[in-house]
């Protein structure tokens, strides 16, 4: 079954993008899952079920350490 996803993750897929690139973010979370490029931007619809097939993994958020006041 597919992981919990929330908005602005960013998910690795099996097979790259035309433009390249593996990497898309969550745009949209429903039904169907909505996925924009990382480098092109394009977006994409994909089932639940297309996306767990898929999905290679994960990756973890950024940390903004400027936002760490110090």
């Amino acid at each position: 079954m597919l992981p919990e996803l929330a908005l602005n993750d960013v998910v690795r897929l099996r097979k790259a993008h035309p433009c390249g690139s593996f990497d898309w973010k969550v745009v949209r979370l429903g039904a169907d899952i909505g996925l924009e490029c990382c480098q092109c931007k394009r977006r994409v619809l994909l089932s639940r079920r297309e996306l767990a097939r898929r999905l290679k993994k994960i990756l973890p958020k950024e940390t903004d350490d400027s936002t760490t006041g110090s």
